[in-house]
């Protein structure tokens, strides 16, 4: 296994899909509530039914089958391999999990503040774990974005175990998936085969059947329409992984709570209050910061 070198990453490719997936997850958090009655769990369950075939067609639509194919011969070959694998799709349950628990457990908060940890954590990553170098730009984003995460902290408190999970419990999933150095959308689709059995128990034992019974539109559309949604959205976040520094991929998580905020806004009828304010503008401000950054990496970077 090895690192991702530094001569493949793609800046101009890599914020466009950061920014295509940052969108797409936001989108899925309202597309969430169509999914009634069923739970966290139940979703989670469906999501990697649908996803997997989802992913396997992409895969023959790209022609990558056959890095599919390798990568499973890897993991049997090679234990170490086998077992990073599993790792790594273990790890991305439990994220893909607490993404639908929460919401319905009132404990999306928690699980918010996370995710405006997590660049955070990834930049400091970048940083000291893979030695990349960070410029003024950079640092400023992060002060700011560091600025808008501690006034959440302090208004709300909200510093618990899902917080944790989701802050602490990405960067060393994308650490992993960079050390197994395969094809990313390969890697992911093989993560949500390996994650299809418990999906499948779970939906056998958990009830969802009966709540889905005589539902056309669930099972013809809605479900259907949740793999797709997912596929496409995990898929992207995963190759932005590979194409773009740690620091840069991680400062950019900042696009998806803002454009979750917008969501709540605009479709879900949410009002900003102008506490909340004073935790969103300072990170706005570090979205644009990392803009301005990214647009000078694709106007110098080597053609």
């Amino acid at each position: 296994m090895a690192g991702c070198p530094v001569n493949q990453y793609e800046p101009g490719r890599g914020i466009a899909l950061s920014v295509c997936a940052s969108a797409l997850f936001a989108l899925l958090s309202a597309y969430v509530k169509l999914l009634a009655p069923l739970s966290g769990l139940d979703v989670f369950a469906w999501r990697v039914v649908w996803t997997v075939p989802g992913a396997l067609m992409l895969l023959a639509l790209r022609q990558r089958l056959p890095l599919f194919g390798h990568l499973v011969a890897r993991g049997v070959r090679e234990p170490r391999v086998g077992l990073a694998l599993v790792v790594s799709a273990a790890m991305l349950g439990v994220q893909l999990w607490v993404f639908l628990w929460a919401p319905l457990h009132g404990r999306l908060l928690e699980v918010s503040l996370g995710y405006f940890l997590l660049p955070l954590t990834m930049v400091l990553v970048g940083r000291f774990y893979y030695r990349e170098r960070i410029d003024g730009l950079q640092w400023l984003a992060v002060i700011c974005a560091a600025v808008g995460v501690a006034h959440e902290v302090w208004v709300t408190g909200a510093f618990s175990w899902p917080t944790l999970l989701v802050a602490l419990g990405y960067p060393p999933y994308f650490v992993l998936r960079r050390k197994i150095n395969a094809d990313s959308l390969a890697a992911f689709a093989l993560e949500m085969t390996l994650l299809l059995p418990v999906a499948v128990v779970q939906i056998v034992t958990g009830g969802s059947l009966k709540l889905l019974a005589g539902r056309i539109d669930m099972l013809g559309l809605l479900l259907p329409g949740l793999g797709a949604l997912s596929t496409v959205a995990l898929a992207s976040y995963l190759k932005a992984s590979r194409l773009l520094p740690m620091a840069l991929f991680g400062i950019l998580g900042y696009v998806e709570p803002v454009l979750l905020v917008l969501v709540s806004v605009t479709l879900l009828g949410e009002t900003l209050t102008a506490q909340q304010l004073a935790t969103y503008v300072p990170i706005w401000l570090a979205v644009g910061l990392t803009a301005l950054h990214g647009v000078r990496l694709v106007r110098f970077a080597p053609r």
